[in-house]
């Protein structure tokens, strides 16, 4: 009986956590970088390509191609989220706002840009976390290699697929354009 009792209490348990488990992106809440929290609700119903950036990094003229894909099929619910990070060889040292101006400055970019976050560690942020739980990269691993490395979204805010850095983002339109 005792053995019965503890099976019942441990199933009990791991259908509540479960429970709590995070089933899309839209679960999530993001600050913008402005500071402002953001749920990633927001985005329901849009197909997304989620980016790791920085400003000085042998890929940052990549922005140039993210604001090319966004201006392209942003009437047709597609949307680009960049999130800085500062966890690769310090090529994103810049506040949100020296970051902000960066991209608006350089690259005319219009897309919807993140405070800077952690990609990688014990202080990963939580959408990140899940990201790369859904959308393994190279031989199975979670851990992010480097800046610009790209996470395509599907309009129920599931991850569809995963892309390293060297993919361009002109390389993605084609599965973009499949899930619009």
């Amino acid at each position: 009986m005792f053995y019965r009792l503890l099976a019942l209490l441990l199933f009990s348990l791991t259908l509540l956590s479960a429970k709590d488990l995070p089933t899309s992106i839209y679960d999530f809440n993001v600050k913008d970088i402005d500071g402002k929290e953001i749920s990633m609700s927001k985005y329901k119903n849009r197909v997304l390509l989620i980016v790791n950036v920085a400003s000085k990094c042998a890929f940052t003229s990549q922005y140039e191609g993210l604001e090319t894909l966004y201006t392209k099929y942003k009437n047709r619910d597609f949307m680009i989220l960049g999130f800085p990070s500062n966890q690769f060889s310090d090529q994103e040292p810049g506040t949100n706002k020296e970051i902000k101006s960066f991209c608006s400055l350089t690259y005319g970019v219009s897309f919807d840009m993140f405070a800077k976050s952690d990609v990688n560690g014990d202080s990963t942020t939580p959408l990140y976390r899940y990201l790369k739980k859904e959308a393994t990269g190279i031989f199975g691993s979670e851990s992010i290699k480097w800046n610009f490395t790209k996470f395509l979204i599907n309009k129920d805010g599931k991850v569809i697929d995963r892309y390293g850095s060297a993919t361009k983002p002109a390389d993605i339109e084609e599965d973009i354009k499949a899930l619009l």
